[in-house]
């Protein structure tokens, strides 16, 4: 059994929900959601930077832009590629 010594229900249920939503305040300030991964084909890539194919293999490589590959399909990370473009 748990006494509460000078303490009104009241006050205590105050203090308990002003706690929790001070948690809950740090927890949506602190959460970053996670974006998932967007790959593009070599294709998408051309289209996408109006630039021919064989201009984004020669930028790979050059180490430019990194590929990724399953299956024998060759893939790049849109953020790496968004990356790459620099300023001029």
């Amino acid at each position: 059994m748990i006494q509460f010594i000078q303490i009104t229900p009241e006050e205590l249920q105050t203090s308990i929900i002003e706690g929790v939503k001070k948690h809950l305040d740090e927890i949506t300030l602190n959460f970053q959601p996670k974006n998932p991964t967007k790959y593009m084909t070599r294709q998408e890539v051309a289209d996408w930077l109006k630039v021919d194919v064989s201009t984004v293999h020669n930028w790979t490589v050059k180490g430019i832009i990194k590929k990724y590959g399953i299956e024998g399909k060759i893939l790049y990370k849109r953020a790496e590629v968004e990356q790459a473009i620099i300023e001029i």
